[in-house]
């Protein structure tokens, strides 16, 4: 097991993407289930009152810094992280390591037909991939069963869960065993970027730490859930637990 930062109480692996790619393709060949979770300000906070997702982080099989805030506090308790590994950055390292690889992806979220022209815009930009099925994240408790199911038979290396924080971690928490995926990830609103719904913040601003803003300006409704930012800091100032595990 490779070192960790614990963040407000958070196990949070240190890794640069390189490394997280080779945990990817080493656990898709010892089988599954696997889980890993992009964890960003907001849901360390959202841990600290919510237990059920503090216990998903605490035995998730990898705990991703997806968010400047996480990297920051490492670095201002002396445990520096190697670097933000961005959910949006690892799925697209994933879509190509796949498609050179033969392994297969499902995609499961957002609203739909979101998922469907993911896919499509996907399968344009790597001939090999194998997109092994989609499905939208409106499905209901009486629909879930048929959803597994189609999980199941689809037998994809790697699913991409796009069914927004808690959710996401909680379901395929939940329904890891009964899946059987290798690799299970949480990526948020993913899909949509790669649908061409929403579009990320330009590269200069997510290469300074700023993505989170070009998102407020873009989705001012997120200020409620943006709130938690600031609350990360100042408990990390006052103290909070932030150091190697």
């Amino acid at each position: 097991m490779g070192k960790k930062v614990n963040v407000l109480n958070v196990p949070v692996d240190a890794v640069d993407m390189e490394e997280t790619v080779e945990r990817v393709t080493a656990f898709i060949r010892q089988r599954g289930p696997h889980i890993i979770v992009t964890a960003n300000a907001e849901m360390v906070m959202q841990a600290t009152r919510d237990d059920e997702l503090h216990k998903i982080l605490v035995g998730a099989d990898l705990v991703l810094a997806d968010g400047i805030g996480v990297v920051w506090a490492a670095r201002y308790q002396g445990s520096p992280l190697p670097e933000r590994v961005a959910g949006a950055d690892l799925v697209n390292r994933l879509l190509k390591m796949a498609a050179a690889q033969g392994y297969k992806i499902f995609f499961l979220g957002a609203a739909p037909g979101v998922a469907e022209e993911a896919a499509q815009r996907v399968c344009s930009l790597y001939k090999n991939i194998v997109l092994c099925g989609t499905q939208d994240g409106y499905f209901t408790p009486d629909t879930e069963p048929a959803v597994i199911a189609a999980i199941k038979e689809a037998s994809p290396d790697i699913l991409l869960a796009g069914l927004g924080v808690p959710r996401q971690e909680k379901w395929l928490w939940k329904h890891k065993d009964l899946l059987g995926v290798p690799v299970c990830i949480g990526v948020g609103g993913v899909f949509d970027v790669l649908a061409g719904v929403t579009r990320r913040a330009p590269v200069w601003m997510q290469k300074s730490g700023l993505e989170w803003l070009y998102r407020l300006v873009k989705q001012p409704w997120r200020i409620g859930r943006m709130m938690a930012l600031p609350r990360f800091v100042l408990r990390v100032l006052g103290g909070g637990q932030v150091k190697n595990c």
